[in-house]
């Protein structure tokens, strides 16, 4: 009879690479590693507490609390608090047994209140399902995806475009941004000026410039602003209103198409006769206020070393002072720049004249 052959287990072997990964993987799945390090750091700060008292004192758990707040998902962090509030009360007792003195009750309740702030922003969070790092790096990587809209495509020879923004509060997120789109020949630009200032009216401007990126390239622009005026009704925000401009412009003739939405007017410069030109004739309404509207557009064209002005009402407007006369300072402050150049000139017009508490932006086009 012939030797019957051994099985083979068709099982791989298990490596201590692959027990590694596996322990690693056990670690990393919900959370486990950071609260099994969170917990030793607790009951080691405890122990110093009881074998140390005269270098130790209960602040030092305010350490492995505080993280748990950036490290731990939302739902972990309330039975963790529990957790190091029932070690601190233990240790209190075993430290202090003939009775509690003040200044423990003052260290005591300094991390019960921190305990509770932790707690209520952890649930806070709740909504995302994800820790305090983790949300800030989708919001920041979100902010970035979104900003890309507002970024100038590459213009032909002759042209040049200079842009600048400030939030109020020099904050990364700002109630005012650009969204831009070229299609051949034809640039379309939009500023927009979102109801609010600073981060209050971040995160609209966030959803707005995403929105409004994708329907300056997928609409006509005579249909741009009533399309944005009806997502804006649709949102049903109490600030839900904002201001916008748009142009238009042939990079090959210089011709171009402004519109306005409650919006502070363009100014150009005519180099054939060193003048400045307030394009106040244009008008429409607020968007997100009215349904239906009309938005006319008023034509123009840019010649050779013509420039036009696309500004928001932080560069133009403050309290107590008619709008017409910060117009008035930022021609007089753009008229130093004619001889030099417009390049760059944005940022430093910005600086020079931006409002410390609003937000504020510029374009400058030139055709040169």
């Amino acid at each position: 009879m012939p030797t019957p052959r051994p099985v083979r287990d068709p099982r791989p072997p298990v490596t201590l690479a692959h027990r590694w990964d596996l322990t690693r993987r056990w670690f990393r799945e919900d959370d486990r590693g950071a609260v099994i390090v969170l917990v030793l750091l607790t009951l080691l700060g405890a122990a110093m507490m009881l074998r140390y008292p005269t270098y130790f004192t209960s602040a030092v758990l305010m350490v492995p609390l505080l993280l748990s707040d950036v490290t731990l998902s939302p739902r972990r962090v309330p039975g963790f608090a529990v957790f190091l509030v029932l070690v601190l009360v233990v240790e209190t007792f075993f430290e202090f047994p003939g009775g509690i003195p003040p200044r423990r009750w003052v260290t005591a309740i300094i991390v019960l209140l921190m305990a509770f702030v932790v707690v209520v922003t952890a649930l806070r969070r709740a909504g995302l399902g994800v820790r305090g790092r983790t949300g800030d790096s989708m919001l920041l990587d979100l902010k970035d995806r979104i900003s890309r809209h507002g970024e100038i495509p590459e213009l032909p020879r002759g042209w040049m475009i200079d842009v600048a923004t400030r939030s109020a509060g020099n904050t990364p997120f700002a109630g005012d941004f650009m969204v831009a789109h070229r299609s051949g020949p034809n640039l379309s630009l939009v500023l927009v000026d979102v109801s609010g200032k600073g981060v209050d009216a971040g995160t609209r401007s966030l959803l707005l410039s995403g929105a409004f990126g994708g329907l300056l390239g997928a609409v006509q622009p005579e249909s741009f602003f009533p399309s944005a005026n009806e997502f804006l009704n649709r949102q049903a925000w109490d600030e839900g209103f904002a201001t916008a401009i748009q142009l238009c412009v042939d990079l090959g003739t210089g011709a171009y198409d402004i519109r306005a939405a409650g919006h502070p007017p363009a100014i150009q410069f005519r180099a054939g006769s060193g003048l400045w030109h307030v394009h106040d004739d244009v008008h429409g309404p607020i968007l997100g206020v009215t349904t239906d509207p009309e938005f006319p557009a008023m034509s123009g064209r840019l010649g050779l070393g013509d420039a036009l002005l696309l500004y928001t009402d932080g560069l133009v407007e403050k309290p107590g002072r008619d709008i017409g006369l910060g117009i008035d300072k930022l021609i007089g402050e753009a008229e130093r720049l004619v001889r030099q150049g417009f390049g760059g000139s944005a940022q430093w017009l910005v600086d020079r004249l931006g409002a410390s508490n609003d937000d504020c932006a510029l374009i400058v086009l030139q055709r040169q």
